[in-house]
């Protein structure tokens, strides 16, 4: 991955945990690699355990980045949350997938994303 690639992921994850800070969230792992697989944000939202994927453009060429979480990215994230969750001990939480999208300097947060 690019040098400039990695750095506007870490700019647009530093804008979700901003975001998800100032909506009263606990940040718990940022960048957290399970096995081979990595999480963007875990954060709690109340009682919840809440599983953050981030997807940050610059403009609009590749389309909305939203669309970027495919079915292919969401198996990954749900797999690591299980590993997530067998390695901290959380079973029995409740748990949800969100994801925030950061284009052309606006956020976008989708509470329950899949």
């Amino acid at each position: 991955m690019s040098r400039s690639r990695l750095d506007k992921g870490a700019a647009g994850e530093e804008i979700a945990v901003k975001f998800l800070k100032n909506l009263g969230y606990e940040i718990l792992h940022r960048n957290l690699r399970l096995s081979h697989l990595e999480i963007d944000i875990i954060c709690r939202d109340e009682q919840q355990l809440v599983f953050v994927e981030v997807k940050h453009a610059l403009g609009d060429k590749f389309g909305h980045p939203a669309t970027w979480i495919d079915q292919r990215k969401q198996e990954k994230l749900r797999r690591a949350a299980e590993i997530y969750i067998d390695k901290y001990g959380a079973s029995g939480i409740d748990i949800r997938f969100d994801a925030i999208t950061i284009q052309s300097g606006t956020v976008e947060h989708y509470k329950g994303a899949f």
